[in-house]
């Protein structure tokens, strides 16, 4: 029972890294990894250290690397790289020791401690600066543990989870007339973006602003977006990305819902995709790359309504 409960399956390693079961198995035939086990129906089933090598690799694959560099490589190789590549897009991280006692607590499994820290934290420091000088790079770091095989999933999980219910809490906990004004913002991630995150903390932000806010939760079909937007009588739709999605899929999906989308509507796209690092092709399509644009935007929003 233990040997199996440290397999997972295809479609979970899928899930988990977001390289696809076509190219799991084309790697394990074209470069010998990764090599999976058989459960007793004898479908693949893959250890947790080969898993671990998978989630490096697909962070370097989003950060431009070759497949046929990357999956031969030993793991010590793939962090070492991984770390070099980091340094060089973002300039060496300073460190936060602000974030350790929040980091403690998640290691040390005490979820409700690491609940109240954050729910003080944002008391203290207010919702808007919290969630740009805390939330946001706590969320980041934990991330990059998680990459680095240094946080385990669940834990990953638990801190989701424990920064959903507090930021919920704190949006819940605004003035009610303060979140009613236009713009009307739809709140979601497009199919196969599992990560919510981002979408939450811009949420925040713009019901901070007085934004009358719906969010969808994740991974919403793009007919569906349509459709809620027109019901809702949406004046943004708001997407976020992470690093899960490649590229080109997330400029593909974006060019097709913009498409789809009346021309009024506004479409923002948020995240640190590397998609969203260059300028948008298409008209009334915004990439919102930092929390703290989220502001000057809506600003700039009520200023052009307000002009028409």
């Amino acid at each position: 029972m233990a040997e199996a409960a440290a397999l997972l399956g295809i479609a979970a390693v899928e899930r988990d890294t977001g390289i696809s079961k076509d190219s799991l198995r084309m790697w394990e035939r074209r470069y010998q990894f990764p090599q999976p086990q058989r459960d007793a129906q004898g479908e693949r089933a893959y250890p947790l250290d080969q898993v671990q090598k998978l989630r490096l690799i697909k962070r370097l694959l989003d950060l431009g690397h070759r497949a046929g560099r990357l999956v031969p490589t030993d793991v010590d190789s793939l962090q070492a790289l991984l770390a070099q590549a980091q340094q060089q897009s973002f300039g060496a991280a300073p460190a936060r020791p602000e974030l350790t006692p929040f980091l403690d607590d998640l290691r040390a499994h005490d979820v409700e401690g690491l609940r109240r820290k954050l729910t003080q934290a944002l008391l203290r420091s207010g919702v808007g600066d919290g969630v740009i000088s805390l939330i946001a790079p706590l969320t980041t770091q934990v991330g990059e543990l998680w990459m680095r095989g240094e946080l385990q999933v669940f834990e990953e999980h638990i801190y989701s989870e424990s920064l959903q219910l507090v930021l919920r809490q704190a949006i819940l906990s605004m003035p009610q007339l303060a979140r009613h004004e236009r713009p009307r913002v739809l709140l979601t991630t497009l199919p196969d973006e599992q990560h919510g995150l981002g979408l939450l903390m811009a949420e925040a932000l713009m019901a901070l602003e007085g934004c009358e806010c719906l969010s969808l939760g994740v991974q919403t079909p793009v007919a569906d977006i349509v459709l809620a937007a027109a019901a809702h009588r949406a004046d943004i739709v708001a997407l976020s990305f992470s690093g899960y999605l490649a590229p080109n899929q997330v400029s593909e999906s974006l060019g097709a819902l913009r498409a789809q989308l009346p021309t009024a509507l506004e479409l923002w796209a948020g995240g640190n995709s590397a998609a969203l690092q260059k300028r948008s092709g298409h008209a009334r399509l915004l990439h919102v790359t930092q929390l703290t644009q989220i502001a000057e935007q809506v600003q700039r929003w009520r200023a052009e309504a307000a002009s028409t």
